[in-house]
């Protein structure tokens, strides 16, 4: 492990628990409109997927690249469908039952 991958690993750290403990002073009412806000941003975690599975493949780590890359992938897809599926579910809280 060199110094760059070390001082990303630090940071994930500082950011997981700094995240958690922001989530958790949140009021329950928020938490949906909090997450279909985060939808357009859980897209970046795609293309981060990408380019560190590509980085990997490119570094010599071919196997091991596809298995994490494809995990991570898989992984973020299922964060922006999910959370978009939520969205659509909360928006159609506040349409009139006559609108369709």
């Amino acid at each position: 492990m060199n110094t760059f991958q070390f001082i990303l690993l630090i940071i994930l750290i500082v950011s997981s628990i700094a995240g958690y403990f922001l989530i958790s002073n949140v009021p329950s009412l928020l938490h949906t409109p909090l997450m279909s806000g985060m939808n357009a941003l859980s897209g970046i975690t795609i293309l981060g997927a990408l380019i560190a599975t590509a980085e990997a493949i490119n570094n010599g780590n071919k196997v091991l690249g596809y298995i994490f890359g494809s995990i991570s992938i898989i992984l973020a897809m299922i964060n922006v469908v999910g959370g978009f599926s939520v969205t659509d579910r909360m928006l159609k809280m506040f349409t009139k039952k006559g609108d369709k």
